[in-house]
């Protein structure tokens, strides 16, 4: 009998601090309800784990994106259904003002409501806002500039290659002819993406309506221009001129769907405005000039119909990206549980166990120590 080793003690210790060290460890795992609560319980699955996180985050957070881009296209959709609907008042003022039993007084009297109405889409196209941007009023329209003063691009189509354009106006529009003349555009040379040539020289025409200028081809595609007479004869320089057109394909917003650089969905509200609707110089105060709004204001309507069908489809775009998230979401959060969530019946299991040999080891500690003192009765 030895009483200065006491290797039974000893040994119950051992089996008593790894059995006190896994049953922390599993009230551990029950108080989280994880699996892994620190690098070592599984390293690679931590590693994957917190990737996993990572993206589902960002998914989150690319959900809330998708519902704004959505609340952007609702709002900029609800404001164009009151301009369609002033468009449409103003179509039956002008059928109206253009019947032969109104005196001048009466079309003068449709004239003031008409001129109203205008008022009130170029308020509505300037105030309609979101988070503070404008939205209608060309802030997020595709950007083009030309190198002349008095030569403006109002829009371009989506499909129109970028780069440079050059065109040569040869004449200006001349309202006081007989009859009133279009102003006289001849396309010139072209630099830009793969493509351009063959819209540019092959299929582009163009066609003039006064001093605005729509350059289009067989496939829709179209550049918008506008001549100013007035800022263009102040340089002081003679007809022809070349003028180069710039089309950057900068000024759309797009929304973030994704978690990595790159992952967008572009989107572009065209402009809107009393010039780009073509009705900024309509007027109903003569027979002849109503019966011509007629013809303007059906354009202009079919205009704002095509801008309303483009949000509409950005919009469902937008709600599909937005399932296609929530989906991904979803399937990715279950794979993270496979990983890290914890199986409390299990789990209950092995802290049952460990409990009952906690107090087996204390019991059989406590034997282990009281076994020495029995050296004592050798003494008496």
């Amino acid at each position: 009998m030895k009483i200065n080793y006491n290797l039974q003690a000893m040994g119950a210790q051992r089996a008593l601090k790894r059995n006190e060290a896994k049953l922390s460890a599993s009230t551990q795992r029950l108080s989280s309800g994880y699996k892994i609560n620190q690098a070592k319980d599984n390293p690679a699955g931590m590693a994957i784990s917190k990737k996993m996180r990572l993206q589902i985050r960002g998914l989150t957070q690319a959900g809330d994106n998708i519902v704004n881009g959505i609340s952007v296209c609702e709002t900029a959709d609800g404001t164009l259904a009151e301009v369609h609907d002033m468009l449409q008042r103003m179509k039956e003022l002008a059928v109206k003002a253009s019947n032969g039993t109104n005196t001048t007084s009466d079309r003068t009297s449709i004239e003031c409501e008409v001129k109203l109405l205008k008022e009130e889409i170029t308020r509505i196209a300037t105030q309609t806002d979101f988070n503070d941007m404008t939205l209608i009023d060309g802030t997020f329209d595709l950007r083009g500039y030309a190198d002349t003063l008095g030569v403006s691009v109002t829009e371009y189509s989506d499909e129109v290659p970028l780069g440079k354009y050059t065109i040569q106006i040869d004449a200006f529009a001349d309202d006081t002819a007989d009859p009133p003349t279009d102003a006289q555009v001849t396309l010139g040379d072209v630099d830009a993406q793969a493509g351009s040539k063959q819209f540019w020289e092959t299929d582009a025409k163009v066609i003039a309506d006064g001093n605005k200028i729509t350059i289009t081809d067989n496939k829709g595609k179209t550049i918008s221009l506008e001549l100013d007479e007035k800022l263009y004869d102040s340089t002081g320089n003679p007809l022809p001129r070349t003028v180069s057109i710039d089309l950057m394909g900068i000024g759309g917003y797009a929304v973030q769907v994704g978690v990595n650089e790159g992952q967008l969905l572009d989107m572009r509200l065209p402009t809107v405005s009393l010039k780009t609707l073509g009705i900024e110089d309509m007027d109903v105060t003569t027979e002849k000039t109503a019966k011509e709004a007629m013809t303007t204001l059906s354009e202009a309507i079919d205009k704002v119909s095509l801008i309303r069908a483009r949000i509409g489809a950005y919009q469902n775009r937008l709600e599909h990206a937005g399932a296609s998230v929530d989906a991904t979401t979803e399937n990715m959060t279950a794979a993270v549980s496979r990983i890290t969530d914890l199986d409390m019946s299990e789990e209950m299991v092995d802290y049952t166990i460990m409990q009952v040999l906690v107090q087996a080891g204390t019991s059989m500690l406590s034997q282990a120590n009281s076994q020495p003192e029995q050296a004592l009765q050798l003494l008496q």
